[in-house]
């Protein structure tokens, strides 16, 4: 009869099969990525800087420093951010009240939160024209006020808002469903109130995805064109954004100048994203070191 140690040996000296792979080998899937990503990412993103430096870098520079296109980033950039900035806090509210509350039509509110993703941006751009218009159900109210949203660089940020709220409760709704609510339970055991528990106990565990959400609502935001080009007004230094600038040069087959703004608003964008990509990764590290 075999000894262990011999069955041991003997089930060692037997040929390793290899693993069983579902997808092909590393070289044939890295070598389709690469070329899925240069047809899709590097290829276009490369004739663009390219085509917008064929006029000369003094060409280049006349364009991007134009008041009118410098008014029309700061527009793009500036109402992105407060619209991030606002479906941040508003977001968390929505996320919390379907994560930890029952209420009737609980399934119907969820499901409306996705309705900017289904909506046609234009769609939803004369909706809102529609329902802020000095007329409309909601402007008639705001005028007597002297607060007036379509036309105005207002009506832009509420439309950013409606577009980009998704990401935000998307992103945090499975991270609060993971929490543990016996964490908030030892906060209220050791004497802390609720808004203390909330800021040393649930808040820093919700950091990256709050960041992810904003980064993922800015991001959209920036690039956004049909829902905003109806509620905005579209007047030059007041409320023209970028993309509508840009399909206005390439209408004027001004495809230098076009690129030329293109090159600006996506260096902005990537640095903006790196900056925010590294703010997650050291609330990621900072919590994970906790």
């Amino acid at each position: 009869m075999a000894t262990p140690a011999a069955a041991i040996g003997f089930k060692s000296r037997l040929p390793k099969r290899p693993p069983q792979r579902v997808l092909p080998g590393f070289g044939l899937t890295l070598g389709y990525t690469m070329v899925y990503l240069s047809l899709l990412v590097l290829i276009p993103l490369s004739a663009v800087f390219i085509r917008s430096f064929e006029p000369g870098w003094s060409h280049f520079w006349d364009v991007v420093t134009a008041p009118r296109v410098i008014a029309s980033l700061r527009l793009s950039f500036g109402a992105s951010l407060i619209a991030a900035l606002i479906n941040v806090i508003f977001g968390l509210i929505v996320a919390w009240v379907l994560v930890r509350y029952s209420f009737p039509f609980k399934r119907l509110v969820d499901a409306m939160v996705d309705l900017p993703f289904a909506l046609p941006t234009a769609v939803a751009g004369i909706a809102l024209t529609a329902l802020y218009a000095q007329n409309g159900w909601l402007g008639i109210w705001l005028l007597p006020l002297g607060i007036k949203v379509a036309f105005t660089p207002l009506g832009i940020v509420v439309a950013l808002t409606f577009i980009g709220l998704p990401f935000v409760v998307r992103t945090l709704q499975p991270v609060l469903e993971d929490l543990d609510r016996e964490v908030e339970q030892a906060a209220a055991t050791l004497g802390a109130t609720a808004a203390q528990a909330f800021v040393r106990v649930i808040l820093p565990a919700l950091w990256p995805a709050l960041l992810t959400g904003f980064a993922l609502a800015f991001a959209r935001a920036v690039g956004e064109y049909g829902s905003v080009i109806f509620i905005a007004g579209n007047m030059p230094m007041r409320s023209e954004i970028a993309p509508l600038l840009i399909v206005t040069k390439l209408e004027q087959f001004d495809y230098a100048g076009a690129t030329a703004i293109a090159v600006i608003m996506l260096v902005l964008s990537f640095a903006l994203m790196f900056g925010i990509n590294a703010l997650q990764h050291w609330a990621l590290s900072r919590h994970g070191g906790r």
